[in-house]
């Protein structure tokens, strides 16, 4: 009988049992779906409210969802680079200390809205949300045309407004013949004004909308003069900076103390 080399069988096996064992391996990392982490945005804390095929921002872009933009992702403004953001006294003035976090230098509330930031910086905080900055023509159709199908009181679907915050500019925050608000700025720290107050804290005017006139400037993503338009007006100026003919813009690299942001995101059956 002939005889049979065992080694050569048994080292066969070996490599049958390897290869078997890295198959099954694979198989089971292919079943398993990719890891969504990256591609699911991180929830807002601002309430949102659908116009036409836009889901908006009720209010003006928070502090607190800045912190957590900033907190997950190691963001450091430019202001904050630069020692400070931006007043107007005569002329832009840098001020030491002043950032998104500390708008007037000093410890800020959660529900203040973000301001020293530029527009890159505020549409990168959109795109953490997964959302972006409206376009002029976005934010002036949300602000002046009243689109919900059961408009409350005061509101008629379609008509178009000469203030966003309706007939008049009373349910805002202004320099002056707005609502009766006061700012939040500490004494003495600004030489025009009181500040913003709160996002959500005055009256919401068309549309649902908080603060699409007056409290601080609003950027857009539309480009103009060789800069970017911002729309709404602030605590700065009187209600008349509120209306749809006051087209401003500001050099996209700015980071002032009036100037915050809103967010938007095509609805769902937009995509």
């Amino acid at each position: 009988m002939k005889k049979f080399d065992i080694l050569p069988i048994l080292f066969g096996v070996v490599l049958s049992i390897i290869a078997g064992y890295f198959m099954l391996r694979s198989s089971a990392a292919n079943s398993n779906p990719p890891s969504t982490q990256s591609t699911i945005a991180t929830a807002s804390t601002i309430p949102t409210i659908q116009i036409g095929n836009v889901l908006w921002d009720q209010t003006e872009m928070t502090i607190a969802d800045v912190k957590t933009f900033a907190v997950a992702t190691s963001f450091i403004s430019q202001a904050e680079k630069n020692g400070g953001g931006l007043t107007y006294e005569g002329g832009f003035v840098k001020k030491p200390g002043w950032s998104w976090k500390t708008p007037y230098g000093v410890p800020a509330k959660d529900q203040e809205p973000a301001v020293h930031l530029n527009v890159k910086e505020a549409e990168s905080v959109c795109r953490y949300f997964g959302k972006r900055l409206p376009t002029d023509a976005e934010w002036t159709s949300a602000a002046f045309v009243e689109q919900r199908n059961q408009a409350p009181t005061g509101y008629i679907k379609g008509q178009r407004y000469p203030y966003p915050g309706g007939t008049t500019p009373m349910v805002s925050h202004c320099l002056s013949g707005c609502g009766d608000y006061k700012g939040l700025a500490p004494a003495g720290a600004l030489n025009r004004g009181t500040g913003h107050v709160l996002a959500g804290s005055t009256k919401r005017g068309v549309n649902g909308l908080y603060d699409m006139g007056g409290n601080v400037w609003e950027w857009t993503t539309t480009e103009r003069s060789g800069g970017f338009i911002t729309r709404g007006a602030s605590w700065w100026y009187g209600p008349e900076r509120q209306q749809e003919s006051d087209v401003e813009s500001k050099s996209g690299d700015i980071a002032v103390v009036y100037i915050g942001f809103r967010c938007i995101a095509d609805s769902a059956k937009d995509k």
